[in-house]
């Protein structure tokens, strides 16, 4: 019998050990009752807020690792095989009793649940698994849960694993593929594609087949880490637009690498700003919210600008697009206009059906009407040629050095 002691030692260390994984978010968890046959566990309770769901119910998770004990001898990691961080792990049992613990202290609504490769990586999923099934059949438990999948496990283990979490995730982590063999030499990029393809797959026949089983209804994510190699954001970026079009990713997340202690000297031993990181969460907003594509938003090799916002890039770039008329424009024109976004957007294509649009309507839509001021045409008002100098308006709309500390 574990003491109580012990248990908080592990879930210090584990819970520590965790927080590298950026890729947890709860987006797209189902809407579940506690009441009567339905089980415990609700994923639109009251606890710690850790991320929104779409509709805006909050869901807060018991984020862990199963062990940090690894195999791999990944780099640009902390648990790797020769790291020298203490070590702890949890059995299946333990980890369902603390996640029902903390949800019965309403602390948590959903387990996030990752590990470190022991034995094999069936082995290892199969621990994953026997946490979620557990929960699920034996605890009737229906809070959220996120497994994060092991690459090289067997194709059943995964879709065992669908039918007990809610999401599913691969991290990809390195942008590239001769990163990733330079610095996790036991990974293997096609190993992690194809345990990606099979959750696809799995997702589709949830969706097609009338009878088929439940399926990670909240879909899958995965992560990839940011300046831990030479890769470029354009890299970055069209590695995401991939993964989204051959997977239908619901997100990717990016997480800047952090320098850990007694670091190898194969990775850097400087963190990158935390502004980079910023910059690709708002580029990848804008492929996935606005239509953008990779190429728009970074034409040639290189990073992100870090003193302005990605859709203001694009805009003084394509300054042939500008000024737009927000009273003939179509709609999604004008969302790429910088301080108008999609919903606003939409608002204007109703409003200017039952007249012409005047610049006060942009305040009352609380559009940030300093941003969109050179980019736009209404009824009464147009930018002057002076407003419209790009070298300008970049010193005029650059976030200031107080909101880039912020990021």
């Amino acid at each position: 019998m574990v003491s109580t002691m012990q248990l908080i030692d592990k879930l210090s260390i584990l819970a520590d050990a965790a927080k590298y994984d950026a890729s947890c978010a709860s987006s797209g968890a189902p809407k579940r009752s506690s009441r009567g046959k339905d089980g415990i566990g609700a994923s639109n309770g009251t606890g710690i807020c850790h991320s929104f769901t779409p509709d805006g119910r909050c869901v807060s998770l018991l984020k862990i690792l199963l062990t940090n004990f690894c195999l791999y001898d990944c780099q640009y990691c902390i648990n790797r095989r020769s790291s020298d961080v203490p070590r702890a792990r949890f059995t299946p049992e333990e980890v369902v009793s603390l996640t029902l613990d903390f949800y019965k202290r309403n602390c948590v609504s959903g387990l996030f649940l990752s590990s470190g490769i022991i034995r094999s990586a069936d082995y290892t999923m199969e621990q994953l698994v026997r946490v979620a099934r557990l929960l699920r059949e034996q605890h009737q438990f229906r809070g959220y849960i996120h497994l994060k999948t092991i690459p090289d496990a067997a194709p059943e283990l995964i879709a065992e694993a669908g039918r007990y979490a809610d999401r599913l995730s691969v991290n990809i982590e390195l942008p590239s593929e001769t990163s990733l063999v330079r610095l996790a030499p036991e990974k293997n990029a096609g190993s992690i594609r194809q345990a990606m393809g099979h959750i696809h797959q799995g997702e589709q026949e949830s969706r097609e087949e009338t009878r088929a089983p439940r399926f990670a209804p909240a879909g899958q994510s995965t992560q990839m880490i940011v300046g831990a190699d030479a890769s470029d954001d354009r890299t970055i970026l069209h590695n995401a637009q991939s993964l989204y079009r051959d997977y239908r990713l619901r997100r990717v997340y990016y997480s800047a690498f952090s320098p850990i202690p007694h670091s190898p000297q194969s990775v850097p031993l400087q963190a990158p700003p935390l502004l980079r990181e910023h910059r690709l969460y708002q580029a990848d907003f804008l492929m996935r919210g606005y239509g953008f594509n990779a190429d728009e938003l970074l034409a040639t090799p290189g990073n992100l600008a870090l003193d302005i916002d990605p859709k203001l890039a694009w805009a003084l770039a394509n300054r042939e697009q500008f000024p737009v008329d927000l009273n003939r424009a179509d709609e999604q024109l004008i969302a790429r206009v910088p301080g108008i976004g999609v919903v606003t957007a939409r608002r204007l294509s109703v409003l200017r059906r039952e007249r012409r649009i005047r610049f006060d309507d942009l305040r009352r839509l609380r559009c940030v009407v300093e941003k969109a001021r050179p980019f736009i045409i209404t009824q009464d008002y147009r930018p002057s040629h002076g407003e419209q100098e790009s070298s300008v308006l970049r010193q005029q709309l650059r976030d200031t050095p107080t909101q880039m500390a912020l990021w």
